[in-house]
């Protein structure tokens, strides 16, 4: 029996309009877990009349599943431009992360030399700095997971064997605080930059 989005952790975000650019949306494995890997919307833009505006705010790359029958999203992983948006990202994720959750959060304004770990509202989140690389390669490198091995599986499969690395991974970084974190991070790129016109 296959589950839909509306029978997975995934359901709210769904209706809020809050999943976007899917990659792939639906189950990972017979078991039904479920998977979502594409771009989130973290802060809607003001509608102005009928005209439907692009989010204010962005979680980029993002790879996540849920087990099935849960009612949270026990990996997640994203790119923020700017670690600063990991408060507004909380909040609009606020009924679906858990404190047994393994959350990967790639900033782009973080020492490209550090990792951290942090609780924030009671939420652990692995921070790891992101620049010219992808999420998904990331993954891979922090996980230890040969290219090779992952060809030869659709995109379900590859998400549920990141989803199944993730679940597991204890690794410990060093532990900083919220504040400590902001106040470290480095200006906000313009990711239009050096973009031909």
């Amino acid at each position: 029996m296959s589950i839909s989005i509306e029978q997975s952790a995934f359901a709210g975000l769904d209706t809020q309009k809050r999943l976007l650019n899917q990659v792939f949306k639906g189950e990972l494995n017979a078991q039904g877990r479920f998977g979502f890997r594409g771009e989130l919307a973290i802060k809607f833009a003001t509608a102005v009349a009928d005209e439907a505006r692009p989010p204010e705010l962005l979680a980029q790359q993002v790879i996540s599943s849920a087990e099935p029958g849960a009612k949270r999203i026990s990996f997640l992983s994203c790119y923020l431009l700017s670690f600063g948006y990991l408060d507004a990202l909380v909040t609009a994720l606020a009924e679906y992360l858990e404190p047994s959750g393994r959350y990967f959060i790639y900033c782009n304004n973080i020492d490209l030399s550090k990792r951290y770990h942090l609780e924030y509202k009671g939420i652990p989140f692995y921070i790891l700095p992101l620049d010219e690389a992808t999420v998904y390669n990331e993954l891979l490198d922090l996980f230890g997971l040969e290219r090779n091995d992952l060809k030869r599986l659709d995109t379900a499969g590859k998400i549920n064997r990141i989803a199944e690395s993730a679940l597991q991974y204890s690794s410990v970084f060093p532990e900083i605080s919220y504040a400590d974190c902001l106040a470290g991070m480095g200006p906000v790129r313009d990711p239009g930059e050096n973009r031909p016109v």
